[in-house]
């Protein structure tokens, strides 16, 4: 009969309506709507690449070349199994008008292209009427930034070009990654002349592959990788189209649903202070059922029913408002998005949503709900005015137990990066921890000061610290609930400040002007002579330049011998040298003599070869234009990327490459006022040479993190928003003590304004001492991620942390104040009247 009767008295309860249940509704409404608003944006773009994957690649596949096109055997492989193969040389070059010079990365194509999809151009012209001739396109921001107009001229190399038409955009414009300038649009016949592609210039040639319907990718690629492994060629399909840009949507929003999880968990606790302040309310009738002979687990079943009907409709309503608005701002998405997005309801992230709030809801329910099935009905009628603390069974605890893990293992499984999903569940049961122990201290602080000599004829501080301290108090729901939230604020605030920290303090002390490339081997004195000789240039450097990629190493792929490194993610720099620069610190091993000509000797970068598990005198094969060179690695040295400046993982003794094509890079610095001096006299001699600006590339870097950052920072700004609501709840819950609180107060003499600056005092102090754990959390959360994570230093960020400790304080105090008004109004008569 337990079962039954639970049922009938949680469908009585419910007969009651939703009062005392608001904020458990709201918590779990914006916990859920902000999973399953990401998860459906996530689920827009993925189900957007998978259809149009071949539009974004240019082609069902794609081939692609470093610094060479295929030769005869791959052509032929290419016309056995593609219905129609369009190539397309891909390289950064500089468009010069008069004066002015703008950096642009440019695809020269030919008659196929594009296989897939159109080229949007303005006016709205055939492509081929617009690549006619000398005629190319080129990008909006590009044309405006060098004030050119339909029909002006302007120089690629040493060739004049025609500007036909804006470009506004290609079809395979995602799935390049990355580009350092705005694109320009041309044919590849019409390069003929201008100088650009040359022996050793750093260009890549794709190949864009119609394939006949029904083509099993899987098995192409597998013959193309056994028939090409050792040449260098790079495969690509319409499977992923745009990985690049794919990873980078799961892991930010992966950690975005991350952000939403510590969301939940706020909620969480807005959910087991609503089931506490009700079941208080409740006490009453409880302690009449079990007067009654009502057993324990009847009450108890009854309530958890009744919860976890109002739970399933905060759920269903958080799940609806997550649906619906990525559907509102489908426009806004689709726009602001360089990649397509299919924006509709997906079953898929509704139910990840629906899972996490059900647990959640379940996971903080069942602590409250302990007290109703171990707690006497004798001590529940003394429970009014004093709550008794119960520890749960251990069947309740275990059950909880299971539900935390089935929580973890569910946001591990589900968000593509489990390591950061543990780390993350650990950092917010840590911050949890600490909040609830400052929590604790507080109360018992606020004890002992309050008998402190110094705060009597202090009678609103001594009452604040009097009630903070006593029994019944909000202190541990409103640390706990506005503190995660200010928490998770304050980490995005510390890693925000260090990112651009890092990048500002940095670019100035050790970035170069410009990065050049494409240095003819004819003219690099003339170069040297130009920069070395101008007074304003402090430093250049030089190195020759080739591109390989990392085939083999001990005669094993690479892949297998060193796993998925970056290192092995296509073509890498290659340098040689008869010895090693100044600078070069040589960590182990010993560089080769400098008239060596032996067999080919490799200097490997130290950092990465750990990583690879690469050691001294390990065999390693780079293939170079179409070439294998196989070196024995005899030394290492360190490699730092973080200037900027000229780093390569690979550099060999200068015989093993004797005879192969290649230009030279260098970098250049210079003061500001200098530069575009320098660059105007570089592109006027050699215009086939590019400079790339290295404050407009970190820029562009700078930006993107930017971005990161402020989409972090809105997740965390929504978990704020549900502390808040938690904190009202918890400010409305405690509105029947301070009422009570009140009177006796005013009976014993007590004026209103000292009644009024004591709950103000409460509030501030229970702020104070979130805002302060908050900011330690973020802390060592900020510290956590840009020393373990991004790898650089880390310094701590007072400015934010000083808007964190004082957001806290107002929120309470804002909160607090909120519902003081029934307290402050209410007649002691009548309240005191009420108790006997």
């Amino acid at each position: 009969m337990t079962l039954p009767m639970s049922v009938r008295l949680a469908r009585r309860e419910l007969r009651g309506g939703l009062r005392g249940f608001y904020v458990l509704l709201v918590c779990l409404a914006l916990g859920v709507a902000a999973i399953a608003a990401v998860g459906t944006v996530r689920e827009s773009i993925a189900r957007g690449l998978q259809e149009e994957g071949a539009v974004l690649l240019g082609g069902d596949a794609l081939l692609q070349f470093t610094y060479r096109q295929a030769d005869e055997t791959e052509r032929a492989w290419m016309a056995e199994n593609a219905l129609q193969a369009s190539e397309v040389f891909d390289f950064r070059s500089m468009v010069v008008v008069g004066e002015e010079r703008a950096l642009t990365q440019i695809k020269a194509v030919d008659d196929l292209y594009p296989i897939y999809g159109e080229v949007e151009l303005e006016p709205a012209i055939p492509l081929e009427q617009a690549l006619a001739g000398n005629g190319a396109a080129l990008a909006r921001v590009l044309a405006d930034r060098l004030g050119l107009t339909i029909g002006d001229t302007f120089f690629l190399g040493e060739k004049e070009y025609h500007l036909t038409a804006v470009l506004n955009r290609v079809p395979d414009d995602a799935g390049g990654g990355f580009g350092l300038g705005p694109p320009t649009l041309l044919k590849a016949e019409a390069l003929d002349g201008s100088g650009l592609l040359q022996l050793g210039t750093l260009f890549e040639t794709e190949y864009r592959l119609s394939l006949p319907d029904g083509t099993d990718l899987a098995a192409l690629q597998a013959e193309a990788t056994n028939l090409f492994r050792d040449k260098g060629v790079r495969w690509r399909d319409s499977r992923n189209g745009a990985p690049g840009l794919r990873v980078f949507v799961d892991r930010l929003s992966s950690f975005l649903v991350l952000v939403g999880l510590a969301g939940l968990a706020v909620g969480g606790i807005g959910v087991a202070a609503a089931v506490r302040s009700y079941l208080e309310a409740k006490t009453e009738v409880i302690a009449t059922l079990k007067t009654l002979g009502a057993e324990s687990r009847t009450i108890f079943w009854a309530y958890l029913m009744q919860i976890g009907v109002l739970s399933l409709f905060g759920i269903l309503l958080g799940v609806a408002l997550g649906a619906m608005v990525p559907i509102a701002m489908a426009p806004l998405i689709e726009d602001q998005l360089p990649l397509p997005a299919r924006v509709a309801i997906y079953p898929t992230p509704l139910i990840e949503a629906t899972l996490y709030g059900a647990l959640t809801a379940l996971l903080f329910t069942l602590w409250p709900l302990a007290r109703t099935q171990e707690v006497r009905a004798a001590s529940l009628f003394r429970d009014a005015v004093s709550p008794i603390r119960a520890i749960p069974h251990p069947r309740l605890l275990l059950a909880m137990t299971v539900v935390l893990a089935l929580l973890v293992g569910l946001s591990a499984y589900l968000s593509g990066i489990p390591r950061l999903a543990i780390w993350a569940a650990i950092g917010i049961a840590g911050a949890l921890a600490a909040l609830a122990v400052v929590a604790m201290v507080a109360r018992w602080l606020s004890r002992r000061l309050a008998l402190l000599r110094a705060v009597r004829g202090r009678t609103a501080l001594r009452l604040a610290l009097g009630s903070v301290g006593g029994p019944g108090g909000e202190a541990v729901s409103v640390v706990l609930s506005l503190g995660l939230g200010l928490s998770v604020l304050a980490a995005v605030g510390q890693i925000d400040s260090n990112l651009r920290a890092s990048i500002a303090d940095e670019l100035p002390a050790v970035a170069p002007s410009y990065f050049i490339v494409d240095i003819q081997n004819d003219q690099l004195p003339g170069l040297l002579d130009r920069t070395t000789n101008d007074p304003q240039v402090s430093r250049v450097e030089t190195a020759p330049m080739l591109r390989g990629i990392i085939t083999r190493i001990n005669d094993i792929p690479a892949r297998e011998a060193a796993g998925n490194h970056w290192v092995l993610e296509g073509d890498r720099g290659v340098t040689y040298s008869a010895k090693p620069t100044e600078n070069t610190v040589i960590t182990a091993g010993e560089w080769w003599a400098e008239d060596y000509a032996g067999p080919p000797q490799m200097s490997f970068a130290a950092e990465e070869a750990a990583e690879m598990g690469l050691k001294l005198g390990d065999m390693v094969t780079v293939n170079i234009l179409g070439r294998d060179i196989t070196a024995q690695i005899t030394s290492f040295r360190e490699v730092d990327f973080s200037t900027a400046g000229i780093g390569f993982i690979l550099s060999l003794n200068p015989a093993a490459l004797a005879g192969a094509p290649h230009t030279h890079i260098a970098t250049v610095y210079a003061e500001e006022e200098a530069e575009a001096p320098l660059l105007r006299d570089l592109a006027k001699a050699y215009p086939n040479v590019t400079a790339i600006h290295v404050r407009d590339a970190i820029t562009r870097v700078s930006d993107v993190l930017a971005g990161l950052a402020t989409a972090i920072t809105y997740g965390a700004l929504a978990t704020l928003v549900t502390g808040g609501f938690v904190l009202i709840g918890a400010a409305a819950a405690g509105t029947r003590l301070r009422t009570f609180e009140a009177a006796v107060l005013k009976t014993i003499g007590a004026v209103r304004s000292q009644i009024l600056l004591s709950f103000a005092y409460r509030s501030a102090l229970l702020g104070l001492a979130a805002g302060l754990v908050a900011v330690a959390v973020g802390a060592v959360a900020g510290w956590a991620v840009m020393t373990r994570v991004m790898h650089v230093d880390y310094s701590f960020e007072p400015v934010s942390a000083l808007l964190i400790v004082s957001g806290g304080v107002l929120a309470t105090l804002l909160a607090g104040l909120a519902f003081v008004w029934g307290p402050m109004t209410a007649r002691p008569a009548q309240v005191l009247r009420a108790k006997e």
